[in-house]
């Protein structure tokens, strides 16, 4: 079984790691070694970082760092937001918690296509098309980011809440002392979310920005084909470059997964 899972899992990494050796290697080489099909696909006969060089000196660059500002803005801001949301639904109790968590709940059920142009026609009557702050909001309001959070702040011990109370700590105080210092985990898990949404959104960049100094690097990739020309190298290369950062940041990451125990402080 073992031998099964090896083989099975080396069929499903072949294409990655085609493409990743395909980004070292020149444009009219890449399918030039798929026939006839030979152990020379996934060995080139020269390496090189040609098309790195030449996609980060064009459009790809700047807008790579757009994506980045983008994400890190989303982060920040919708970090913040899912926090206090999910304090509120998961501890305070007002009228209609029940029905406001359900409409969370069908919000990151509905898919993201269905009101995305009615969106951009909103946001370009509220001029925020062209703006960062037009590629950053939509982005905020992550219901599962606020339905992942909900979920372990309920798994905190209400006594360690009643504790804080008894000490006269107020709501931002206890949030901010209790149930942030043990939410290592769902923190991080909510962050990963919130930054891939953003890092790989195609669509509401597409229809919210015209400009090419505001252009998101998935946006930039795509334009690396046109009607009558392609470059599959500086393609590959990119698809690389898009792949490699969520995964390094999954890969340091990874230590905060783990759940943190909350019911030492309990009697």
């Amino acid at each position: 079984m073992t031998a099964v899972a090896v083989i099975l899992g080396m069929i499903f990494i072949l294409p990655a790691v085609w493409i990743l050796i395909g980004s070292l290697r020149p444009s009219e080489e890449i399918f030039g070694s798929l026939y006839p099909l030979s152990w020379r696909i996934l060995v080139p006969s020269q390496v090189s970082l040609n098309n790195y060089v030449e996609l980060l000196r064009g459009e790809f660059g700047q807008a790579l760092l757009n994506s980045a500002a983008v994400c890190l803005g989303t982060v920040v801001l919708g970090v913040g937001v899912s926090v206090l949301a999910s304090y509120a639904l998961a501890v305070l109790r007002f009228p209609g918690r029940s029905f406001t968590f359900a409409f969370v709940v069908i919000s990151f059920m509905v898919p993201f296509e269905a009101i995305a142009i009615p969106l951009s026609q909103q946001f370009t009557e509220w001029n925020l098309a062209n703006t960062m702050a037009g590629l950053i909001l939509p982005g905020i309001g992550n219901g599962l980011a606020i339905f992942n959070l909900r979920q372990f702040f309920l798994g905190i011990p209400e006594s360690l809440r009643e504790a804080a109370k008894l000490d006269g700590a107020s709501e931002p105080r206890i949030l901010w002392s209790v149930f942030l210092p043990n939410s290592g985990a769902a923190l991080t898990n909510s962050a990963l979310l919130i930054f891939l949404g953003q890092w790989t959104a195609y669509l509401w960049p597409l229809l919210v920005v015209s400009d090419s100094r505001l252009q998101v690097a998935p946006v930039a990739l795509a334009k690396t084909f046109s009607e009558h020309t392609s470059d599959f190298g500086q393609n590959f290369a990119g698809a690389v470059l898009l792949s490699l950062v969520p995964a390094l940041l999954m890969f340091t990451l990874q230590r905060f997964f783990g759940g943190l125990s909350t019911t030492s402080g309990e009697k």
